[in-house]
């Protein structure tokens, strides 16, 4: 069966292979709240397994916020997996605390020894919108512009270039005239996954919001997925994208991880109107590329809320990525 619960509804999610078989993380929460609006702040994390990304075994609940008062005592949202040369696996998550309402978000550290049992690291907090670099991040929450004070979804890999780590995130710029120009992609660098120092941003501009980005490398090219909606195009970028803004998945194109990085030319990636895949993930396997995210919006207009089955993702010659046989999933 396709990651897919009768009593949850399900949406981003991120993957880790353990040389055996997948594990999926995502975000879920219960439908007897009614209205799946409600889900963000009723949330905790699923995990389940799979040797083939279609078919999924659901282990359960694996972590959740904590017990208040707490940085991260109100959601536990969007993170990846790691492991490092000991073995140790490492979950690294956003969290917002009650006492701010949710509208101040920062990363949190996790680990575990079988991938289901995690735990914080002291507190959890590893990073936030401090120090020398937080000047160049929006680090307070600019009330009426954007209903939050932006720094999640952290993506973490092994440094290409060095012996460390490192992360990206979901942030935006101060100072744009234009709310839909100042989306960013934030960048940490660490030496051990414990100590993690804010540099500054990779990229900003085109999108108000450029959420669960993921960075990697194939075939010699560097890319960032991200997702977006159409409301969050800039006036520029909605003029540049033909067809206009779309609610999907997209990419930038980079020189490396650092940088820099530009957005992908031409029609965006993985789009639909009414949008049916969302928060998307693209995962190396056996038979290439594949693109997993959740169904956001059934044809009838209804919150999905699961994981739909995994479509190919093509390398054109150009460098330029392409989905193929995208699924129709309804259900």
């Amino acid at each position: 069966m396709t990651l897919k619960l009768e009593n949850d509804w399900i949406w981003d999610s991120w993957y880790a292979h353990d040389g055996e078989r997948w594990h999926g993380y995502f975000l879920k929460a219960p439908k007897s709240l009614g209205d799946p609006e409600l889900r963000h702040f009723n949330v905790s994390q699923g995990h389940a397994v799979s040797d083939d990304l279609v078919n999924w075994e659901h282990l359960g609940t694996c972590f959740a916020p904590a017990e208040g008062p707490a940085w991260d005592d109100y959601t536990t949202w969007t993170g990846s997996v790691v492991q490092d040369d000991a073995g140790l696996w490492h979950l690294f998550y956003t969290g917002t605390s009650r006492a701010e309402d949710g509208l101040y978000q920062r990363v949190g550290h996790a680990t575990s020894s079988d991938m289901h049992s995690w735990e914080r690291v002291g507190d959890g907090l590893c990073l936030d919108l401090t120090g020398p670099n937080a000047a160049l991040y929006e680090a307070e929450h600019r009330k009426g512009f954007w209903h939050d004070r932006a720094m999640r979804d952290p993506w973490v890999m092994r440094d290409p270039e060095g012996d460390g780590w490192l992360m990206f995130f979901t942030a935006r710029v101060p100072g744009e005239a234009e709310a839909n120009n100042g989306g960013a992609v934030g960048f940490a660098t660490s030496p051990d996954l414990v100590t993690w120092t804010l540099q500054p941003p990779v990229f900003s501009g085109g999108f108000g919001q450029l959420e669960v980005p993921q960075v990697f490398n194939h075939a010699g090219q560097w890319y960032c997925l991200f997702c977006t909606a159409d409301e969050h195009f800039s006036k520029a970028q909605a003029e540049a994208t033909p067809g206009g803004p779309v609610t999907g998945n997209h990419y930038l194109i980079g020189e490396g991880p650092r940088g820099p990085w530009k957005i992908a030319p031409g029609a965006f990636l993985d789009g639909a109107q009414p949008c049916l895949r969302y928060a998307a993930r693209i995962v190396p396997t056996d038979d290439g590329l594949m693109i997993l995210g959740f169904n956001h919006t059934a044809p009838d207009g209804a919150f999905g809320g699961f994981v739909m089955d995994p479509d190919p993702v093509v390398h054109q010659e150009d460098g330029l990525l392409k989905v193929v046989r995208p699924s129709l999933a309804a259900e």
